[in-house]
């Protein structure tokens, strides 16, 4: 499989050749699915825990595999299938080669929400097509590597390790779910920890932690195996999860999240003299160690007093890094690759201080639970800002993922 020989070597933000249609570049078909299906999404996933749609999957298997591997994961590939290649030294990829994985992406997304509110066969079928589309991603990525000519691949093996948990996950998922329909049940541990931890976590981490100091003009010389070692704790942390043994998972959450942020200031971003979508990105990257403290925390204080925190630490980690870093990166290589300047408007700084609003709500609705409140106003809200954030980004930018320019 040979790729475009058009070169990669250029800087992150160099605007591309004027080929402003839909599918000229893979960020745009990738983003602007990823906002939609990111809608949809949570709008059905709502309506079901109001009792409004009854879903032929269960809730909470079409919350985590809608958003693992249907939102997060276009958004992943819209942004790795345009720096992996400058990550490896290797040539771009032709449209010819990304536009399959993107249409039977979509495809067996139609399918899979059609299919949750019809059959559960269908729902099968799609998540077969959304495995299959994830392996063809990962084999896109995987020979780029190969042929990259880079001699320093330790980002794009981490993020082939990454990916790989995450499509290994995927099939586990598939697997379980045919198996259930034919009768058969497969006991298997939540696959939660995996994907959350070593798959959406790590990989937006081995991202950040590239990608922010190159556009801070930080230099600073991290630590020999700081990947490594970062992915060494979540390890640790995922397999104390997996074990039910939430007190040491705890404990690793609060000393990966001390070494993280000491780690980060080290680096001496301009935290306070920078444009607003460095500070952005910023905030994004402190949000990790943040909320892994608060995740520790709140794991010891439902240890200690059995209250329950509704997976605090794991929204945390979601909405408050993923998320925020996704809707950063996202807008910047948006803007970028069209050739703007990668620079955050007014409505762009609302829309990140809006997703820190999504963060937050989350969490009041896990404290509301664990003081026993159980306040049915704050699910509603936290999907509201949530669907909001995704409308008014598409609103703002889909006009440029489609057309490569803005509104007239």
């Amino acid at each position: 499989m040979k790729f475009s020989t058009t070169s990669t070597t250029a800087s992150f933000t160099q605007p591309p050749k004027p080929k402003h249609y839909f599918l000229a570049q893979p960020h745009q078909p990738f983003f602007l699915f990823g906002v939609l299906w990111a809608i949809v999404s949570m709008v059905l996933f709502t309506l079901s825990h109001k009792g409004m749609v009854v879903l032929s999957i269960e809730e909470n298997v079409f919350h985590l595999y809608s958003l693992a591997f249907i939102v997060f994961t276009q958004f992943f590939h819209g942004f790795l299938f345009t720096t992996f290649p400058r990550f490896c030294m290797s040539d771009a990829i032709e449209q010819k080669h990304y536009t399959p994985i993107v249409w039977l992406y979509e495809v067996a997304a139609l399918l899979f929400f059609i299919g949750a509110m019809t059959s559960a066969w269908v729902v099968f079928i799609a998540m077969i097509g959304i495995l299959l589309a994830h392996l063809m991603a990962l084999i896109t990525l995987l020979l780029l590597y190969r042929e990259g000519k880079t001699p320093h691949k330790s980002d794009p093996f981490w993020i082939l390790i990454a990916h790989a948990f995450g499509i290994s996950a995927n099939a586990m998922l598939v697997l379980v779910y045919g198996m259930g329909l034919i009768g058969i049940s497969i006991y298997l541990f939540s696959l939660s920890p995996i994907i959350v931890n070593l798959f959406l976590v790590f990989m937006t981490f081995i991202a950040a932690q590239r990608m922010i100091p190159f556009f801070s003009h930080s230099f600073e010389i991290r630590p020999k195996y700081f990947v490594g070692k970062v992915f060494t704790f979540l390890v640790a942390k995922t397999l104390f999860s997996l074990l039910m043994i939430p007190f040491a998972e705890a404990i690793v959450s609060i000393l990966l999240s001390l070494y993280l942020f000491l780690e980060f200031l080290s680096w001496k971003l301009p935290l306070f003299r920078s444009s607003a979508i460095l500070w952005i990105l910023y905030l994004a990257l402190f949000w990790l160690p943040t909320a892994l403290f608060i995740g520790g925390l709140t794991q010891l204080i439902e240890v200690f007093t059995h209250t329950v925190w509704l997976f605090a630490g794991t929204h945390l980690l979601v909405l408050g890094f993923v998320t925020t870093v996704l809707i950063g990166f996202g807008t910047r290589v948006t803007l970028g690759h069209s050739g703007q300047p990668p620079h955050a408007d007014t409505l762009a700084i609302i829309l990140f201080l809006w997703t820190q609003v999504v963060v937050l709500g989350r969490f009041a609705l896990s404290a509301d639970s664990a003081l026993g409140g159980f306040n049915p106003w704050t699910f509603d809200a936290v999907s509201f800002v949530w669907i909001v954030l995704f409308v008014v980004w598409g609103a703002r930018y889909g006009n440029i993922l489609l057309f490569g320019k803005t509104r007239t």
